[in-house]
């Protein structure tokens, strides 16, 4: 739906900044090169209101759920249009847009997104585009599933209800209706006539009623595993129902030599690039540091990285210094986060001086965040398949940097491996630049990583609660 709307709406600005063009100026439209201007023209209009829409959350509908939030941030988002143009135009000044086309234009686009995204809201809870969901098994999975599905109205989904043996788990916690036991799931499916199955039972042998799930598979009913359905909806891996054997023969754990390499030259050339042009940032950094407190600039840590194999991670201090042994959660050190260091971690800043541990091959620039080596033992006794993270380069930003943000605790590191073994079973180009985009609007405008996924907890506690 998001992926939709984007190309709806990229589309339809770059109609309308074209259609004012050609309005205004027509008469001077006389060959293929005043085309091409004004082509160019539209494009510059367009991407940076695209641009714009996008780092300001218009397209993430966990986020923007109602139609009166895209509203208010459609206004901050021509506010970053107009400094993304202005910064285009002296760039190139050729592609400048007329007053008269250009407000005509805006006018246009406003009056064209408006209605389309309230359409698109009520499109999103109309009941003849939901699509009717039959869980199978009142297992905690299926509570994580329903808990979903009820806080992402814009996925078009709907419980109708739960079939299971109620002498294995009782009643269902989730608040949805027992419809029957699984010998009986034909006639449950004859009742709710659902379009999905999603089979999240703990134990299949012996209980999953094959013949008739494949008699609704050929009716047209779309037979989902719990696990991977439940993937697809949060982009994170639900480890409690992950098999050896099913991580063994799974395809998508195997990346090929060819991805891992152009991951790799990518990252090196990003960082050689960095560390050059942005070599006066890192010196005035450098020199804040050094006026603000006393202490080293930077702050050098043992991490754990590729294969198991440790390293010295860089980053810019942010912290007073300490002779004692300190927790290694972030929660615990608030206290001693210095004034320059409290800007730097808004920013994410302090960790500029990795793109060094990348020139020398110890990290990627998107990766699984390295963790400390004194936790190391810990966590590979505490996190199931904790080791699988060594298969890869960890990075300086990575999927659970971006959906979540900085553990505190055991639990929140668990979190943050579902969405680590995600990124793992999914890495490719596209998913890295995917992560690099989403990095620099946390950068740009000092946003905390969990704010794509804070509507999950009402909902998860709720589930619980039940």
């Amino acid at each position: 739906m998001a992926l939709t709307l984007a190309l709806l709406e990229g589309g339809s600005t770059f109609a309308a900044v074209c259609g004012m063009i050609f309005f205004w100026l027509r008469p001077v439209l006389l060959d293929w090169a005043d085309v091409l201007a004004m082509l160019g023209q539209a494009v510059s209009v367009s991407l940076c209101c695209i641009v714009a829409f996008y780092y300001n959350d218009l397209y993430d509908l966990r986020i923007v759920r109602k139609f009166g939030d895209f509203a208010s941030r459609l206004l901050q988002s021509f506010g970053v249009a107009f400094i993304l143009l202005a910064g285009f135009y002296t760039a190139f000044p050729g592609t400048k847009l007329a007053g008269g086309p250009f407000v005509s234009s805006l006018l246009i686009i406003v009056g064209f997104l408006l209605p389309l995204r309230a359409i698109s809201y009520v499109v999103m809870r109309s009941r003849p585009f939901i699509e009717r969901v039959l869980i199978l098994g009142a297992s905690p999975l299926a509570q994580l599933i329903n808990a979903e599905i009820e806080a992402q109205p814009h996925l078009r989904y709907a419980v109708v209800g739960v079939a299971d043996d109620p002498t294995d788990f009782g009643e269902p916690r989730c608040g949805y209706p027992l419809l029957g036991p699984l010998k009986h799931l034909g006639k449950v499916i004859e009742e709710v006539r659902p379009q999905r199955i999603i089979v999240a039972l703990v134990e299949r042998r012996g209980r999953l009623p094959l013949s008739q799930l494949l008699e609704a598979r050929m009716r047209g009913v779309v037979v989902e595993d719990g696990a991977a359905f439940y993937e697809s909806l949060t982009g994170e891996l639900a480890i409690e129902s992950l098999t050896p054997s099913g991580l063994i023969f799974s395809k998508d754990f195997r990346k090929s030599n060819v991805d891992l390499a152009i991951g790799r030259g990518l990252s090196l050339l990003a960082s050689v690039v960095a560390l050059v042009s942005l070599a006066p940032l890192l010196c005035l950094i450098a020199l804040a540091i050094k006026l603000d407190s006393l202490g080293p600039v930077l702050f050098v840590h043992d991490r754990v990285g590729l294969r198991g194999q440790r390293f010295k991670l860089l980053k810019f201090r942010t912290m007073h210094p300490v002779t004692a042994e300190t927790s290694e959660w972030v929660l615990d050190n608030s206290h001693r986060i210095t004034r320059v260091g409290k800007w730097l971690r808004k920013f994410r800043l302090d960790e500029l001086p990795q793109f060094v541990n990348i020139v020398c091959g110890e990290m990627n620039l998107v990766g699984p965040r390295p963790h400390p080596a004194s936790n190391f033992e810990l966590f590979k006794e505490r996190i199931p398949y904790y080791s699988l993270r060594s298969a890869v380069r960890p990075g300086i930003t990575g999927w659970a940097q971006v959906r979540y943000g900085y553990a505190n605790n055991l639990e929140e590191e668990i979190q943050k491996m579902r969405y680590d073994l995600y990124y793992i079973k999914h890495l490719s180009l596209r998913f890295d630049l995917r992560i690099l985009f989403d990095t620099v609007k946390i950068v740009l405008f000092g946003r905390g990583s969990r704010a794509a996924d804070a509507y999950r907890t009402q909902f998860l506690v709720r589930s619980d609660t039940r």
